[in-house]
C-alpha cells in the first residue's frame, strides 16, 4: 500500500463521495477508504433489519411490516431541488447515468396549527387559503417580480438595488404581512431562521426563483426529486464515478489513522499497519475529532406508518416545514414522508421524519409538533447525533474536513459545503452551468 496519492477520502458519506468523484473527473489520482462495510457513512440507506439493529439491538422486526430488503430507510433524509446545485453536480459529472429519479408530490407548510400546500407563483398564490383576497393580490405582485426578475437586466429590477435591499424592505415595500413572509423565506427560500431578512436580498430573491423553476421543471407538486431506492444510491453512483477514472475504493479497513510530519502537513493514512501516502486528505469529522468542533445536535423521529400524512391529499411522498415562529422554537423543524412510490418501502408502507435542530435535551417531547401531524404509527425510532464543523486551516495541514449533515430535509445547504471544499482543495470553482434536460424524472 506504499503508493502515492493526490488524495486520500476518509468516510463515504455523500459528501465524501460527491468530492472523490470530482477530483477523479478532475483526473487526481484518490485513494477512498471506510472503516465501515457498506457505502454512505451517516448517510446511508438502511434495511428494516439494519434499522433494528441499530435502533432496538435485535435483527428481528415484526413480520407484519413486510419484507426486510423492501426498506431503504435514509439516516440523513433529503429531497433534491430540481434544477438545484445537486443536480447540477450530477449532470456536470453524468452520474445521472447511474440513477433514477421520480418527482416528490407535495411541498407544504405549517402554519397557525395546520398544514397548507406552498404558492410558490403569482397562480398558486391567488388560489391558497394561506392568506385573504387583499394579501392574494400582494402576494401575487411579489411573485411576479420575482419571476421576471433577471440580474443582467436593470429593467426588471423595479429600481431595487438587490445587493444593497434586505428582504425586510422588498416584503414592505409589496406590504406583505408576518404569515406570508413566514412561508415565503421558510418554505420558498428554505433559510433555517430569520437571519436572513437583514442581509443583502440577491440570495432571497435567487432561492425564490430557484424554488419557482424547480417546481414549473416537472409540473408536479412540488419542487423536489428524490432517487428510487433512497439516498443511499448517490454515495455509491458517486463511488462508481470516481472508479471509472481511476479512484480506488477500500472498505472496511478499521482505524484509519491520519499521520501528520513534523510540521503538522498531513503525509498518509495508515490502516492494518500499512500506509498510504497523499499530500492532501478529505474526511467527515469523525475521522479527526481534534480538529472539529462542537456546534449543535439534530434531534430526529423516524416513523414507520401504514397511510399517508393526513391533510396532504393523500401524498405517497411530501416536504412540510414548520417555520420556527409558528412553534416558538429558534430553528424550524421538518417533515419528511417516502413510501413505496420512491421504492423505499413495501407497498402500503410510508416512512416519515421529523428533524431539527435539538434546542433542548428531551427529543422526543421536542420533535412532538411534527410527529402530531402524521396520524397513527406503526413504529416510531429516535436518533440524534451531534454536529460538528472544522476549525483546522487546510493551507496548513492540508486536511479538508467536511460540516456535519443539519436538520434540513433538502440539500441546498449540503451542497454548498462541497462546493467550497472543492473550491479550498483545487482552486477552482466548479462550473454547474450545465443542461439540465439531461437529468429527466422517471414515470414523468
Amino acid at each position: 500500500m506504499d503508493e502515492e496519492y493526490d488524495v486520500i477520502v476518509l468516510g463515504t458519506g455523500l459528501k465524501e463521495c460527491i468530492l472523490s468523484g470530482l477530483l477523479s473527473v478532475d483526473r487526481l489520482k484518490v485513494l477512498h477508504m471506510d472503516r465501515n462495510d457498506y457505502y454512505g457513512g451517516e448517510s446511508a440507506s438502511l434495511s428494516l433489519k439494519q434499522l433494528w439493529e441499530k435502533f432496538r439491538g435485535s435483527d428481528s422486526p415484526p413480520p407484519q411490516l413486510g419484507s426486510s430488503k423492501d426498506y431503504n430507510v435514509d439516516m440523513i433524509p433529503k429531497f433534491m431541488m430540481a434544477n438545484g446545485a445537486l443536480v447540477r453536480v450530477l449532470i456536470h459529472t453524468d452520474v445521472t447515468k447511474y440513477l433514477m429519479f421520480k418527482a416528490v408530490d407535495g411541498s407544504y407548510v405549517f402554519n397557525k396549527g395546520k398544514i397548507h400546500k406552498v404558492p410558490a407563483t403569482d397562480v398558486e398564490a391567488l388560489k391558497s387559503p394561506l392568506m385573504g383576497l387583499f394579501e392574494k393580490r400582494r402576494a401575487r405582485k411579489f411573485f411576479i417580480y420575482v419571476q421576471d426578475y433577471n440580474e443582467s437586466d436593470p429593467k426588471t429590477h423595479e429600481g431595487l438595488d438587490l445587493t444593497k435591499v434586505t428582504p425586510r424592505e422588498i416584503f414592505a415595500k409589496y406590504g406583505l404581512d408576518e404569515n406570508t413572509v413566514d412561508f415565503i423565506g421558510h418554505a420558498l427560500a428554505l433559510y433555517r431562521d430569520d437571519a436572513y431578512l437583514d442581509r443583502p436580498a440577491l440570495e432571497f430573491v435567487k432561492r425564490v426563483k430557484l424554488y419557482a423553476e424547480s417546481l414549473a421543471r416537472f409540473q408536479g407538486g412540488s419542487p423536489y426529486i428524490y432517487p428510487l431506492y433512497g439516498l443511499g444510491e448517490l454515495p455509491q453512483a458517486f463511488a462508481r464515478l470516481s472508479a471509472v477514472y481511476g479512484g480506488t475504493y477500500m472498505l472496511s479497513k478499521p482505524q484509519c489513522k491520519v499521520e501528520f510530519d513534523e510540521e503538522g502537513k498531513v503525509f498518509g493514512v495508515t490502516s492494518d499497519g500499512e500506509t498510504a501516502r497523499a499530500k492532501k486528505v478529505v474526511c467527515d469529522p469523525s475521522y479527526l475529532l481534534n480538529k472539529v468542533r462542537k456546534v449543535g445536535k439534530v434531534a430526529r423521529a423516524i416513523c414507520i406508518m401504514s397511510h399517508p400524512i393526513p391533510n396532504t391529499a393523500d401524498s405517497p411522498s411530501v416536504q412540510i416545514i414548520l417555520p420556527q415562529k409558528q412553534l416558538g422554537r429558534k430553528s424550524d423543524m421538518y417533515v419528511f414522508c417516502c413510501s413505496y412510490s420512491h421504492n423505499v418501502a413495501p407497498k402500503g408502507k410510508f416512512i416519515a421524519f421529523v428533524s431539527a435542530e435539538a434546542e433542548t435535551d428531551k427529543p422526543e417531547e421536542e420533535l412532538q409538533p411534527g410527529i402530531s401531524l402524521l396520524g397513527p404509527l406503526d413504529e416510531v425510532f429516535f436518533d440524534t447525533y451531534d454536529r460538528y464543523e472544522p476549525v483546522n486551516e487546510p493551507s496548513l495541514d492540508n486536511c479538508y474536513i467536511s460540516r456535519s449533515y443539519d436538520a434540513t430535509t433538502h440539500f441546498e445547504t449540503t451542497v454548498q459545503d462541497v462546493l467550497s471544499m472543492y473550491t479550498a482543495i483545487t482552486g477552482k470553482v466548479l462550473d454547474l452551468s450545465v443542461d439540465l434536460a439531461a437529468a429527466s424524472a422517471a414515470d414523468e
